[in-house]
């Protein structure tokens, strides 16, 4: 992100008027140096209000009232950003997008609409800064004259759900506090020699080379693994030390936003700086000035400076340009509805997780007859096919939105199935007979997917097996299905559960195929021969690069059960054995936290957590109290049982049972909340306890 062009209106000294960064040939100035008079220090202000956020400025009124010229006329910002791949991600739908903002005396800020709007232009696309305190797409810093840091580590619980101020609150108030740069070096050296993260090994590497060539810090001692960064910081000039402190909050921010990013100090952004002279010498200006040019390469600088300090800037820095989205400066054309040929058949893949067994049979009959046959995903619009057929394998809020767009656009010409929208819906015999189209995925490879059986003895209330499918009967063969390969993904409901269910295995197993049982295996149909055999099927995960055998727990009935028919595999903690455990519809949370601490104690075994999702006439969601009167220490349990894989799965089910635990009781739980941001996401953290997990609107009090 970088800014292009910032519009005011009743700002208290600039009064009405606009400010442009001259763009040439799809480049900005890297650096821009304003004098140090109040008005020019005042935009400053102005760009750090626009980029802020309306919840973080809403908590600074009595900031912002001070650039309000008259009490009851509100000061007006609009203006344009060029948006990049580095943090909007590789489809930017849109390069240029505009903002508007109204600041009134009493605190209130307003986003205004594209017709409110008096600058930007009819052809921009307005959109609204997130607000989330952990702002990443649209990253700001900001630094006033006169820096404080913290002392101690308080500034790293992200407990503050109004973090982001952080980031800039320095340019509106001298008592702002900075990152304590000795916590965060002394972060960055354990994780980078006791724990061996990458993101903050290469930050500590970075900061190694600059800052000897430009601070004279030395930083030799830093590459040893009992270096003691608080000794190494005291034995610091103050002048170092000083110049160093928004050096480091720098790091510290990029690292918070961008913790997935290969590189985060090469991210584009906007830093704000009020004469940075201040609190540098007069003698290590310049070198400071051209260290955080390297530092951050991609980094967007607005810099007021005195006269002197002006004289004293790098002479080819101002010289430098960062280049913009290739399209940024041209408007952005709205997206528009395809046109395929006339006669094509479409086939949307509305929200299925592996590739549509139905869709593959229907694109291998049209492609038989000679027609041109395409594939859409989710809400896919196109203009001019022939007829359109869309499969939804899942009944929820996100397809039934997906289908009634669909609906809307297509009309008759759209013709639905599958099991999220009827369950007795079935493809005509001459086209359920006929083999796959595998060109329909190319992603399949060398992977073969379909059914041997379909259907399931039991009647699980959870489940739409039994109306759809009925009891277990064979529908193919392994010739049929394999076409030649040696990978298959079958979608059986219960194999295991059909008659000749051992002829099948012994027929796997003969072949040596390898095997990815999607829907997972039935333990209560499990003996000792079934066992046996599946230990000779390379039972493997969905894209085969290891073993892995899927069984599933919903409720702790057959605990005992699974204990005697686990044993007949002989499973050894090298094993990877996958279970996936259904909640959110008849389970209590002593019960959940039974079946976790249950599976934990096998061998190999993990938990794949999924929601309970209503069927159409099924029972609703958590039908049954959850809590019981031990629901505090239950929970201090469950965050306890650890396992090798899969625990983001469980981070999810911790977010679930966290938002009913303030449903039931109306507060937080202190060791849940710590545990979900303990690794992820942490700067949203201040937010989650402010909103009490998202069951309340954001408060400004």
């Amino acid at each position: 992100m970088h800014l292009l062009e910032l519009y005011y209106a009743s700002a208290r000294l600039n009064q009405t008027g606009k400010f442009t960064f001259p763009c040439r040939k799809s480049t900005i100035p890297k650096w821009t140096i304003l004098s140090s008079h109040p008005r020019e220090r005042e935009k400053l202000q102005l760009m750090a209000l626009s980029m802020a956020g309306t919840r973080c400025l809403a908590h600074i009124s009595d900031q912002q009232n001070r650039l309000l010229n008259f009490p009851k006329q509100p000061l007006q910002l609009e203006f344009y950003l060029a948006q990049h791949p580095e943090t909007e991600g590789p489809n930017v739908k849109y390069d240029l997008i505009g903002h508007g903002l109204q600041f009134y005396a009493d605190g209130c800020v307003q986003k205004i609409t594209k017709q409110e709007c008096r600058y930007l232009s009819a052809n921009i696309e307005i959109q609204k800064i997130r607000d989330h305190s952990n702002l990443a797409k649209h990253f700001l810093l900001a630094y006033g004259p006169d820096l404080k840091a913290h002392r101690g580590s308080d500034d790293f619980d992200f407990n503050n759900p109004y973090l982001r101020i952080t980031r800039f609150y320095s340019l509106f108030d001298g008592n702002a506090l900075l990152t304590d740069p000795v916590v965060f070096l002394e972060r960055l050296h354990k994780k980078t020699f006791r724990y061996g993260r990458i993101l903050p090994r290469n930050i500590l590497a970075i900061l190694q080379r600059l800052l000897p060539e430009y601070l004279q810090v030395e930083t030799a001692d830093w590459t040893q693994k009992t270096c003691d960064m608080r000794l190494e910081w005291m034995g610091l000039s103050q002048w170092q030390r000083r110049m160093m402190i928004p050096i480091l909050d720098a790091c510290r921010h990029l690292l918070d936003a961008f913790p997935k990013s290969f590189d985060p100090l090469k991210t584009p952004g906007l830093i704000l700086l009020d004469r940075p002279s201040r609190f540098c010498t007069a003698k290590r200006f310049p070198d400071w000035i051209k260290l955080m040019d390297e530092l951050l390469p991609q980094m967007q600088f607005v810099v007021t400076l005195t006269d002197r300090a002006a004289s004293q800037f790098p002479h080819k820095l101002r010289k430098k340009r960062l280049k913009i989205h290739k399209n940024e400066m041209s408007q952005p054309s709205r997206r528009k509805f395809v046109r395929i040929r006339p006669g094509t058949i479409l086939l949307i893949d509305v929200d299925s997780r592996l590739p549509n067994f139905a869709l593959m049979k229907l694109s291998r009959y049209y492609k038989e007859q000679g027609r041109r046959v395409i594939l859409g995903y989710k809400d896919c619009c196109l203009k001019g096919p022939e007829a359109v057929y869309a499969s939804a394998v899942f009944h929820n809020h996100g397809t039934d939105q997906r289908i009634s767009k669909l609906c809307r656009y297509y009309g008759e010409s759209l013709t639905l199935g599958g099991s999220g929208v009827d369950l007795h819906r079935r493809l005509p015999d001459n086209i359920e007979n006929i083999s796959p189209d595998y060109d329909l995925y190319p992603e399949l490879g060398d992977r073969a997917i379909g059914f041997l059986t379909r259907g399931c003895p039991f009647r699980c209330a959870f489940c739409i097996v039994p109306t759809k499918e009925g009891q277990p009967h064979q529908v193919s063969n392994l010739d049929a299905l394999l076409a030649g390969r040696r990978k298959l993904i079958l979608l059986d409901d219960n194999i295991l559960s059909h008659p000749n269910a051992v002829d099948l295995l012994e027929e796997m197993a003969s072949r040596h195929i390898q095997v990815n049982f999607t829907q997972t295996l039935d333990f209560r149909m499990l003996d000792r021969r079934k066992a046996a055999l599946l230990r000779q099927i390379r039972c493997s995960n969905l894209r085969f690069t290891r073993s892995v055998y899927h069984f599933s727990l919903n409720n702790t009935k057959r605990i005992k059960q699974l204990a005697r028919k686990y044993k007949l595999f002989g499973f050894t903690p090298q094993d990877n054995v996958e279970f996936i455990c259904m909640y959110g519809f008849n389970t209590t949370l002593a019960e959940d936290v039974e079946r976790f601490r249950f599976l934990r104690s096998l061998p190999g075994a993990y938990v794949f957590v999924q929601q309970y999702q209503p069927i159409p006439g099924g029972p609703p969601m958590a039908s049954i109290p959850f809590f019981d009167e031990n629901a505090d220490e239950l929970i201090d349990e469950l965050v306890g049982i650890l396992f090798p894989q899969n625990m983001k799965s469980m981070e999810k089910y911790y977010r679930w049972v966290s938002k009913r635990y303030v449903e039931t009781f109306g507060r937080l739980h202190k060791n849940l909340v710590d545990t979900i941001f303990r690794y992820n996401r942490r700067g949203m953290k201040g937010e989650y306890i402010a909103t009490l997990a998202g069951t309340r609107k954001w408060s400004t009090a």
